[in-house]
């Protein structure tokens, strides 16, 4: 599988350029468009037991969905629900990479994913808790809410990120997740709630704006009886 991606960087969409008779793996919903003859069957990873903890622990769908190319290949459109960019990691077989809530877009047949433990931040109402890892060789495609950024740890390296804005991490990276500010209280009056502490080496990918907040915002316009 090929990746290219357009319309970057606020409303990207991927391009998915299969093989003939190849298979990809796609988050349910994210498709935009194929070319004429993929098909497509949507089915729980793992079967039901796992695909009830995708949706219920790291908050995807229960099912995904695969397209596999006709004999003469053909091409799969993906694009996330919110706007943002689109960022192609190309797994080695040897790293594998955590993904944060609703930023797996989609992956190669050959990547193997699967529901990982990532902290408390779901829990408290950020983007940690149950997190999605990736393993394997091939292409590995995640989106953001706003425009992608890329840390570079040195070894020992250390930064502080907002877990809402936390899009994945490289597994050579080690991660802990803690309250930003002491007190119920202090957490409220600062409008932030849980961190990720991040120590190199390894990557980091971030995004601008944070899906939580969107939601919030859009809460708390909404007029209440």
């Amino acid at each position: 599988m090929q990746v290219n991606v357009r319309h970057k960087p606020s409303f990207a969409v991927a391009r998915l350029m299969l093989a003939p008779g190849e298979p990809a793996q796609v988050e349910a919903g994210a498709m935009l468009a194929t070319s004429y003859g993929v098909q497509v069957q949507s089915s729980a990873q793992g079967g039901i037991m796992k695909g009830l903890g995708r949706a219920f622990l790291s908050g995807e769908s229960f099912f995904i969905s695969t397209y596999t190319a006709p004999q003469n290949g053909g091409w799969v459109d993906v694009a996330a629900n919110l706007p943002g960019d689109i960022h192609v990691i190309n797994l080695d077989g040897r790293t594998g990479w955590c993904v944060t809530q609703g930023s797996w877009l989609a992956s190669s047949h050959s990547v193997q994913t699967e529901t990982r433990w990532g902290g408390f931040g779901k829990m408290f109402g950020g983007e940690g808790g149950f997190l999605t890892h990736a393993t394997g060789q091939g292409p590995l495609v995640v989106a953001c809410y706003g425009a992608l950024e890329v840390i570079n740890l040195q070894p020992g390296e250390v930064v502080t990120i907002d877990s809402g804005h936390v899009v994945a991490y490289a597994d050579t990276v080690q991660s802990q997740t803690r309250k930003v500010a002491s007190g119920i209280m202090q957490s409220i009056k600062s409008g932030e709630g849980l961190v990720f502490d991040f120590a190199g080496p390894g990557q980091v990918f971030t995004q601008t704006r944070n899906p939580a907040a969107l939601a919030a915002w859009v809460i708390a316009q909404v007029p209440s009886r």
